[in-house]
């Protein structure tokens, strides 16, 4: 759930945590577009295509901590991968795996009780964040200046404005772009386009094929924060 107090200057992208505005993205999230998931997720597949098995399962998960950091709660899926896809089939796969899963993430949290305690389901910067993730490992691992972020001072303008990002849901991965309130007075929030370097991966579609089967479409799970050990 991204407050006030996380929004940080846009020239402090390096950082790891924090949120930030630019004129291309909106606002990005930048634990969500560390692309750590994403490492993780391909280092999977790739140990897959090397364990010389004729198929394998590749479990891909995304999860939230309880404000004390007791327990952390989620969901997961499960693909089962045919030996032999190409590096840019893997690409596609786990573009595939985390669209997916981050839609049934988002839906998890807008979903009572959760959405008691948080306004971050659906929250308008999140699938973009994970999508820039994405890139972030595939591709470009600095696209910020390409972004055109703005300074903390432009960005607290923007959220006084308009109001909190976790108000307005997005459940695609377009952004929502938020005009400048001093130029634009009368302007309202849109939806913008992705940056060509954030479109030239496809989601993988062809599971009429048989290379790839869904063995778990909806798992959930609830673990230990610290130490836990779900999913496997």
């Amino acid at each position: 759930m991204s407050k006030r107090k996380d929004i940080i200057d846009g020239r402090d992208y390096g950082r790891s945590n924090g949120l930030i505005y630019t004129e291309v993205l909106g606002w990005i999230d930048l634990g969500h577009a560390r692309g750590n998931d994403i490492r993780g997720l391909m280092r999977k597949i790739n140990a897959g295509e090397s364990s010389g098995q004729g198929e394998y399962n590749v479990t891909y998960s995304q999860s939230m901590t309880d404000p004390t950091y007791t327990i952390k709660m989620g969901k997961f899926i499960t693909w089962r991968i045919k030996r032999g896809r190409s590096y840019n089939e893997r690409q596609s796969i786990a573009l595939a795996m985390m669209t997916t899963l981050a839609r049934k993430f988002e839906a998890f949290q807008s979903s009572f009780p959760i959405n008691l305690v948080t306004d971050s389901g659906f929250s308008g910067e999140d699938l973009v964040s994970d999508l820039l993730g994405f890139y972030r490992v595939m591709s470009i691992h600095n696209p910020f200046p390409l972004l055109h972020p703005v300074s903390k001072a432009e960005a607290l303008k923007r959220w006084d404005h308009y109001g909190p990002i976790g108000s307005f849901k997005n459940t695609c991965f377009l952004p929502i772009l938020f005009p400048d309130p001093v130029r634009y007075p009368h302007a309202k929030p849109r939806l913008g386009e992705l940056p060509p370097f954030m479109k030239t991966i496809r989601p993988y579609s062809d599971f009429k094929s048989g290379n790839v089967v869904v063995a778990s479409r909806n798992g959930s799970f609830i673990d230990r924060a610290r130490g836990g050990i779900l999913p496997v």
